[in-house]
């Protein structure tokens, strides 16, 4: 692209961009009216703004919040939905591709002293033996991750999510066999559907389908063998009192704060579940 002078101007009156004086512009922004080369040209509401002015712009814009505090994604999209499922595939591979990497981070109580990432992990993985239990989770978090990621906010989702996974293997580690192994994001589901739960009635909602949903669900996990039902409860309980805290925080100016406190609490709280937890199974880390 050509940026000659008109050989009728003189070289002192030729706008060039202030951001790159060798480059000559006869486009001026909307706002400061200096010239804007290509480069620094911003698509505005109205015009051509330059750099500077349009970063100015946005900074002086109001930042828009979900009911429960978060901000608003300016494109709508369950991004983090979207991330976690695609870790969960990913890792799915991984597991029919190389057996060691479900070895690696599965999660079973009696590791939890030794390599406690699992207890987080594990939430990534899922059961080889059939792809109807990754079917079901990534279906499932598609469902309920589209509705609430947009009222939570992204990060608020996110933590959520994590939370609830960290809250099931905390169920897993004080309700099951502790010598037996556990993969799957039905823990953090869970939490999702408590989560559900709590904004319906936050909202004064229709919950009797939920509950028949989650009945039916709960059920399942008791009477079909190799179901992690510990998970279920431990994951449900967590991202009830996750959402509760987002939830019924009053408005105001530090409802951001408390909202991360409140949340940092939960997870204290299993932190500490985890640390006093006593395993009837010793092992001698290899």
């Amino acid at each position: 692209m050509s940026y000659g002078v008109p050989a009728e101007v003189p070289a002192s009156q030729v706008p060039v961009c202030p951001r790159h004086p060798d480059r000559v512009s006869y486009i001026r922004c909307q706002r400061c009216g200096r010239p804007a080369c290509p480069e620094c040209q911003q698509n505005a509401a109205v015009g051509v703004q330059c750099v500077d002015c349009f970063n100015e712009q946005r900074k002086t814009q109001p930042t828009y919040r979900t009911p429960f505090g978060g901000r608003v994604a300016p494109d709508g999209k369950p991004v983090v939905t979207i991330t976690i499922m695609a870790v969960c595939a990913v890792a799915y591979v991984l597991q029919l591709l190389q057996p060691e990497f479900t070895r690696t981070f599965f999660y079973a109580p009696v590791l939890t002293d030794y390599q406690p990432w699992r207890l987080l992990t594990a939430a990534f993985l899922h059961s080889q033996g059939s792809p109807i239990h990754i079917a079901f989770n990534l279906y499932a978090l598609w469902f309920l991750g589209r509705s609430l990621e947009p009222l939570f906010g992204r990060v608020r989702f996110a933590l959520l999510y994590l939370i609830s996974a960290l809250g099931g293997s905390v169920g897993v580690m004080y309700l099951a066999d502790p010598a037996v192994a556990v993969v799957g994001a039905s823990g953090a589901v869970f939490g999702l559907f408590g989560a559900l739960f709590v904004v319906i009635r936050q909202r004064r909602g229709e919950l009797r389908s939920l509950l028949i949903l989650l009945a039916v669900n709960l059920v399942l996990g008791f009477v079909v063998p190799g179901i992690a039902w510990q998970a279920h409860v431990g994951g449900l309980v967590t991202g009830a009192a996750c959402a509760a805290v987002l939830a019924y925080t009053p408005r105001g100016k530090r409802r951001t704060a408390i909202q991360f406190a409140g949340l940092a609490g939960i997870v204290l709280v299993l932190v500490v579940a985890a640390v006093l937890w006593q395993s009837p199974v010793q092992i001698i880390p290899g």
